[in-house]
């Protein structure tokens, strides 16, 4: 009679009790010493010499007292968790163990489950990832998030936060570790660090790339930036296509949008170009304003961004159009149809101002070329920087830039740069009589920081 399957409790045949003097039915004792052989068969040597026949079932166990343990640390070992989970004790303490990572690839809006625990999903396009509420998945769900062919927008359910924000949007190229409390989500945060530190690490002011020009469709109301980026301290933005922006309307997010930071376009004016970054996503935009300082930029159309540095500027003229330029490396501006900044205007000995056609509000250095006429056979015009003061022209004074008048009525023709003061203004004066001076204005330079 081998032993009870259920409890594994031998019982000994009928009849193998034996008492003084009794003799000895062979048949039960043979049955007994049978089934002594079979279970000494059956039992699993302690030197390891032989394998479990099947499987070898342990008792339920305790974090405290395992159901698999060993002698010299019965508290360490494996046993029963409820829900019919095993568990790991180290030292009567659990040891957690994660499911099995399961890979796959989406190409389009997905919904994650409680059963995507410790996934991880690879999304080949730009889409939206809705997560299920936060107690329905559990404190300790996790799942990986990889962005390769497009932003992913993280959005978690009603109300509830992703790092306390109501969505997160993971750009093409990153991947973000999710965790669930059970009432909101987080992320390893790595994401966020590697976007933002050339942030944490910045230093310097500079532009690279970003040239400015007029679009090709529409070149009197668009203006395109290249591709580049921009630094201003620790602030940094960078955008890997080109970009555009339109005057005949206020800022709205993403390239062709409205760029003006407040009112309409108007005539004869400057327009700044600032680079934006979005706080969320650290993605690239670009605001166009009449202020020649980030202070002075009206930020009522931009919650959710920081202005980071002025990349360039456009003009408008008489008609609120673009004016038509070229723009070439250090930040230089040429003007497609030189403007006409004086014509026949009157000169004297007398300095005076004059406004040209440049940014207003920033000391620029204008591009120009003149004409002088005089009815004295010697005479000579200085046009000269503001900050320079009230200079004198003539030879035996502070000189002159455009020549010297050696027939009467002839002409003189000169070229200079000059600074201009904030107010778009140089100086001007005459050596001997009075004259007039003709002066054609091809661009200027407006630094903003590009070496190249």
């Amino acid at each position: 009679m081998p032993r009870n399957p259920s409890t594994g409790v031998y019982s000994k045949p009928a009849g193998t009790t034996p008492s003084v003097g009794q003799v000895i039915d062979p048949a039960p004792w043979n049955a007994l010493t049978t089934d002594l052989g079979n279970e000494i068969t059956n039992s699993l040597p302690r030197d390891g010499s032989a394998p479990m026949a099947a499987p070898l079932k342990a008792a339920t166990g305790t974090v405290s007292a395992p159901g698999i343990g060993f002698a010299s640390n019965p508290q360490t070992g494996l046993y029963l968790k409820g829900g019919a989970l095993l568990g790991f004790t180290q030292n009567g303490v659990d040891v957690g163990f994660d499911k099995a990572l399961v890979y796959a690839a989406k190409s389009g809006d997905y919904t994650a489950l409680a059963s995507d625990d410790n996934a991880v999903h690879r999304f080949t396009q730009a889409a939206t990832l809705t997560l299920t509420a936060a107690a329905t998945l559990g404190a300790n769900w996790h799942y990986c998030v990889i962005a390769d062919g497009g932003d992913v927008t993280i959005d978690p359910n009603g109300l509830e936060t992703i790092d306390g924000a109501a969505t997160l949007v993971l750009k093409n190229g990153y991947s973000v570790e999710i965790i669930c409390s059970g009432a909101a989500f987080f992320t390893n945060k790595l994401f966020a660090r590697i976007q933002s530190k050339a942030d944490s690490s910045a230093v310097g002011d500079f532009v690279v790339g970003l040239v400015l020009s007029n679009n090709a469709s529409s070149p009197n109301t668009h203006v395109d930036f290249a591709a580049g980026s921009a630094r201003s301290g620790a602030s940094f933005v960078a955008s890997v296509a080109s970009f555009t922006k339109r005057v005949t309307g206020t800022f709205a997010a993403g390239t062709g949008a409205g760029g003006l930071d407040a009112g309409a376009v108007a005539a004869n004016a400057t327009y700044f170009a600032y680079a934006l970054r979005k706080d969320t996503d650290l993605s690239f935009d670009v605001v166009l304003s009449t202020s020649a300082t980030i202070a002075g930029i009206t930020t009522t159309l931009l919650t959710g961004y920081t202005v980071v540095k002025c990349i360039g500027v456009v003009l408008t003229d008489a008609s609120s159009l673009i004016r038509q330029f070229v723009m070439y490396p250090r930040d230089e501006y040429t003007f497609v149809t030189p403007v006409k900044d004086a014509v026949g205007a009157a000169i004297s000995t007398t300095s005076t101002l004059l406004a040209l056609t440049v940014p207003n509000g920033m000391k620029v250095k204008a591009k120009l070329r003149f004409e002088f006429t005089s009815s004295a056979t010697t005479n000579a015009a200085l046009l000269s920087d503001p900050a320079q003061g009230a200079l004198v022209a003539g030879a035996g004074s502070d000189g002159a830039n455009v020549g010297t008048i050696q027939v009467a009525s002839g002409f003189a023709v000169g070229s200079q740069e000059i600074w201009t003061n904030t107010s778009r203004q140089i100086r001007m004066a005459l050596g001997g009589s009075t004259g007039s001076i003709w002066i054609w204005n091809d661009g200027f330079h407006f630094p903003c920081g590009r070496i190249s």
